[in-house]
C-alpha cells in the first residue's frame, strides 16, 4: 500500500497581507499530481486544513476543489481537525463523507474507527487523532491532569485498544497508521506556527507513538524525522520568512506484510521564492547576484549608519514584493531583540504573555503600573471575580 502524508495546508493564509491562494492551488496541484504518478492508495492530512477556524469562502472552495481532484485519482482521503481549524465545522457530514472515500477524523468518537485498505498479504488501519485542546477533553479522556500530554496518551491508549481488537479478528496483518496534530518532543518549531500554550505545556513525548507502525504527524512547518516511523512532513508552503531555506514536501509511505517498507520525500515545487536580504541600501541596489529575489518575496535588512530617506520606495523599485524592511545599523551598540514568537516560546506566566502581547502591539514594554493591572487582573480571573 502507498499513503501520502501531508499536513499544515493553511488554506486562506495570507503572508505580511499578500493572498497566497494561488500559490496554495498551485502547490496542490503539485500534490494531486504526485498522488497519481505514484498510484497512491490514501493520502493523510495531519491537520490545520484552513488558517482560521472561520475560513474565507475562498478557501472553502480551494479545499473542494482539491478534495474532488484527489478522489479523481482514486486515492482515498482520511484527514483530521488542527488547532487552526473548527472541528465542528470542519466534521459537518462526515458520515456522508464517508460513503465518498473521504474520511474527516474531528472527535474522540471517530477517532477509534479506523480506515481499513487491504492488500493481498496485508491490512492497513488508519486512525485519526483530532487536535485535543487538554481541558475540554480531559474529562471525557478521563484524565486528571490537563496537559496535551496526558490527554494524548489516555486517546492513544483507547486507539491501540481499538487496534488490538481489530487484529484479533484479522486472518492477515493489520498495520496501525496514526494521523495526529500536535507538537512532538525534539521537534523543531518555526515562526508561523500558533504556540498550543505556554511554559512547553504542550510537548508531548514522542515514544507514545511507539506501538504504532508510522504516526503521520501535523503542527510544526519543517520536515523532521523524530523516528525512523515519526514523522512530520511539514506544510507545503513557507508561511513564514524563516521558513526560506526549507525545502517544502510530502512524504510517500510503502507498507508491505512485514511493515512500513520505506518512507520517500518527494518535493514540492516553490512558487515563489523567499529572499532575506541584509546589507546596505545602495549594495543590495546594485548587487547583480541578488537578480533572483527580484521574483521573491522578500525581507530586507538595511545595515546603512544613517536609515535612507525613501528606503521602501527604492527598494521595491528593483525588489517589487519587499515586504518587511527593519533597520539594523553596523557598529550600532544594541542588543538583538526576540521576536514576539520567540518571546511568546519562552515565557512562564500568563502575565508575561500579557505582558509581551501589550509590548508586541505597541512597540514599547509595560510600565510598572500597567503590570500591576495585569497582574490585578488576572488574579481577579482566578478568583472568580471576574469571567475570563
Amino acid at each position: 500500500m502507498r499513503l501520502l502524508h501531508t499536513s499544515d495546508w493553511h488554506l486562506g493564509r495570507t503572508f505580511h497581507g499578500a493572498s497566497l491562494l494561488n500559490e496554495q492551488r498551485q502547490v496542490l496541484q503539485a500534490m494531486i499530481d504526485l498522488v497519481r504518478e505514484h498510484r497512491v492508495d490514501a493520502v493523510l492530512v495531519a491537520g490545520d486544513i484552513y488558517d482560521r477556524a472561520l475560513p474565507h469562502v475562498d478557501a472553502v472552495r480551494l479545499f473542494n476543489w482539491a478534495l474532488g481532484q484527489l478522489r479523481a485519482t482514486g486515492a482515498r482521503i482520511v484527514l483530521s481537525s488542527g488547532n487552526h481549524d473548527s472541528a465542528a465545522r470542519l466534521g459537518f457530514a462526515a458520515e456522508l463523507l464517508d460513503a465518498a472515500d473521504v474520511h474527516v477524523v474531528t472527535d474522540l468518537q471517530r477517532m477509534v474507527q479506523p480506515v481499513v485498505l487491504s492488500a493481498t498479504d496485508h491490512q492497513v488501519a488508519i486512525y485519526g487523532v483530532p487536535y485535543l485542546e487538554p481541558r475540554t477533553v480531559m474529562e471525557e479522556l478521563e484524565v486528571e491532569e490537563p496537559s496535551h500530554q496526558a490527554v494524548v496518551a489516555a486517546a492513544l491508549e483507547r486507539v491501540q485498544s481499538a487496534h488490538n481488537d481489530l487484529c484479533a479478528k484479522a486472518a492477515a496483518p493489520v498495520h496501525s497508521v496514526v494521523l495526529a496534530h500536535l507538537f512532538a518532543a525534539g521537534g523543531m518549531g518555526c515562526d508561523s506556527e500558533r504556540a498550543l500554550s505556554t511554559g512547553n505545556l504542550d510537548v508531548v513525548s514522542a515514544g507514545l507513538f511507539a506501538g504504532f507502525d508510522y504516526a503521520a504527524l501535523g503542527h510544526l512547518h519543517g520536515k523532521q524525522r523524530l523516528q525512523e516511523h515519526v514523522r512530520y512532513s511539514g506544510s507545503p508552503l513557507a508561511y513564514s520568512f524563516s521558513e526560506a531555506r526549507h525545502r517544502k514536501s510530502v512524504l510517500l509511505v510503502e507498507t508491505d506484510a512485514i511493515g512500513v517498507a520505506g518512507v520517500e520525500e518527494l518535493e514540492l515545487p516553490v512558487p515563489r521564492a523567499l529572499a532575506v536580504l541584509r546589507g546596505q541600501l545602495e549594495q543590495l541596489l546594485a548587487d547583480p547576484d541578488l537578480g533572483w529575489a527580484e521574483q521573491a518575496w522578500c525581507q530586507v535588512t538595511l545595515t546603512d549608519a544613517q536609515r535612507p530617506a525613501e528606503a521602501m520606495t527604492r527598494l521595491r523599485e528593483r525588489f517589487p514584493d519587499t515586504l518587511v524592511l527593519a533597520f539594523a545599523p553596523e557598529g550600532a551598540e544594541t542588543e538583538a531583540q526576540p521576536s514576539y514568537a520567540q518571546r511568546l516560546a519562552r515565557a512562564k506566566s500568563t502575565a508575561e504573555v500579557c505582558a509581551d502581547f501589550v509590548e508586541h502591539v505597541r512597540e514599547r514594554p509595560v510600565d510598572e503600573d500597567e503590570a500591576h493591572i495585569i497582574d490585578d487582573v488576572l488574579k481577579r480571573v482566578r478568583e472568580g471575580r471576574v469571567s475570563a
